[in-house]
């Protein structure tokens, strides 16, 4: 998980605790089977870890504050490298303006075509597309819209399941 977004996520959960590690590890914790749950039912939960960025938030609040919480919660943020583009974006000389001559041979390490004229960084031709909409991105790519501060990802926290007391829901 982003560290950067889940903070907000920690302080807000405070006095809770959220676990994120090794599936398995937390799969054999709570119990693959009715015969080594930990309790009631947590074999269930067991089920739905798998994959990448799975935790579990263990609280006391109230379930009706941990759902209105998550479900606002949705912030821009930048894209890793694998995401699918939802849109087009590309540079123009304008947008290069404010940049310093000396990044100049950064952007050329990720395949920008720049080049400097009177001092300052310009496209050799004067428009060049990062990424194009339903492509898949590339580490390149990714860096050069975090360099124009471009995001194109949410953070979001979706909930899976719910568990609580020997009884279990699944949310999807």
């Amino acid at each position: 998980m982003r560290s950067t977004k889940f903070k907000d996520v920690r302080w807000k959960f405070a006095d809770s605790r959220i676990v994120m590690g090794k599936n398995k590890l937390m799969q054999i914790a709570l119990g693959r089977s009715d015969a080594d749950e930990y309790e009631t039912d947590l074999q269930h939960v067991s089920n739905f870890i798998n994959g990448a960025n799975v935790g579990l938030l263990l609280t006391s609040k109230s379930r009706k504050e941990v759902e209105e919480y998550f479900a606002q919660l949705v912030e821009p943020d930048f894209a890793r490298a694998g995401a699918v583009a939802h849109r087009t974006i590309s540079i123009t000389d304008e947008d290069l303006n404010d940049k310093p001559v000396s990044v100049m041979e950064g952007l050329r390490k990720l395949g920008m075509p720049v080049e400097i004229k009177n001092g300052k960084i310009v496209l050799i031709p004067k428009e060049y597309s990062i990424c194009k909409e339903g492509d898949d991105l590339t580490v390149e790519q990714c860096k050069l819209l975090t360099q124009f501060g471009i995001q194109l990802a949410e953070f979001r926290v979706k909930l899976v399941c719910h568990w609580s007391k020997g009884k279990f829901e699944s949310l999807e």
